[in-house]
């Protein structure tokens, strides 16, 4: 039987069930979990968040299983991000932490004893990914596409010089939704909904996105992240955020929105530059910043931490 038609087994699925369950104690940190695992998070609002943990994870990850032509790649990715986890110390400041720590690494480890039997099903997940980014550098070849980042890059590169912080601010948007399109991810324009500015939106992984850009001196703050997620909480359960802010984020700013349910992801002028002088396609960014997310809590991955990984 071709690797593509092999399903993942019943054994691991139910050990995948386990280790959710115990990795963490909070819904909202499982729930962020998930935001940034799963490429559909629609599922995740078809779930019923005030039952017990234990129930939310039986009926996701069993929908899941239940239709693995579908969501196959969505329970390897669970299984592959868990199974990377080796830091607890979050469940060791709860009562009889100790015990809720060793008991997640029990389950974790059992779940990677899984994964392992499944090498070939995980090798094709991986020869995906490689036929994606050699059909990525084709397309870069091929349908100019190499020749239209380069015009996006001279944009950006004229804006550098401007000192007018309004106009840099309004051209930036139109490079970032440029960008957007270059890359199929359906980007909207600048819109204005009940007095609120939305510097853009677009759809990736089947998933909406809210975006904003910031090009100013010092780094965005608290204030400045927690007015994005006031938008982001205005809109569809399953609305995420990507916020590019050219300088940079301050570190208090970072932590403060890398805590329970985590709707932001952040980039900022290193990683928009290493998009354009095509070092890295900005799906892939986008994949490596949302995994990371999803994995360690921090929604602030530095493109250098990317590249030499």
């Amino acid at each position: 039987m071709e690797s593509t038609k092999k399903v993942i087994s019943p054994v691991a699925i139910n050990a995948l069930s386990e280790a959710l369950t115990n990795i963490y104690w909070y819904k909202s940190e499982l729930r962020s979990f998930l935001t940034h695992t799963i490429s559909d998070t629609a599922i995740l609002t078809k779930l019923n968040w005030s039952d017990y943990k234990r129930n939310i994870i039986s009926m996701l990850v069993n929908f899941l299983a239940l239709n693995q032509e579908t969501y196959k790649n969505d329970l390897l990715r669970l299984m592959t991000e868990v199974c990377k986890m080796n830091d607890f110390s979050h469940l060791e400041q709860l009562e009889d932490g100790k015990e809720k720590s060793k008991k997640a690494k029990q389950t974790v480890e059992a779940l990677r004893k899984q994964l392992a039997g499944h090498k070939d099903i995980i090798e094709e997940q991986k020869k995906q990914e490689e036929r994606r980014q050699t059909a990525y550098e084709k397309t870069l070849k091929i349908k100019g596409v190499q020749t239209h980042l380069d015009e996006i890059k001279n944009e950006f590169y004229q804006l550098v010089s401007s000192t007018d912080p309004h106009t840099r601010g309004f051209k930036l948007e139109k490079v970032i939704k440029n960008l957007f399109s270059l890359f199929d991810l359906d980007p909207k324009a600048s819109f204005r909904i009940l007095g609120e500015q939305i510097d853009g939106a677009f759809t990736f992984e089947s998933n909406d996105y809210l975006f904003e850009g910031k090009w100013q001196q010092e780094l965005c703050n608290i204030q400045d992240l927690d007015a994005f997620s006031g938008k982001l909480g205005r809109r569809l359960e399953n609305t995420l955020g990507l916020f590019c802010s050219i300088n940079g984020f301050s570190e208090d700013a970072v932590k403060a929105h890398s805590t329970g349910r985590r709707l932001i992801i952040l980039m900022d002028g290193s990683d928009l530059m290493a998009v354009l002088e095509g070092r890295i396609d900005l799906i892939q960014l986008l994949l490596r910043k949302r995994r990371h997310a999803s994995q360690t809590g921090n929604i602030y991955l530095k493109i250098h931490e990317i590249l030499t990984s």
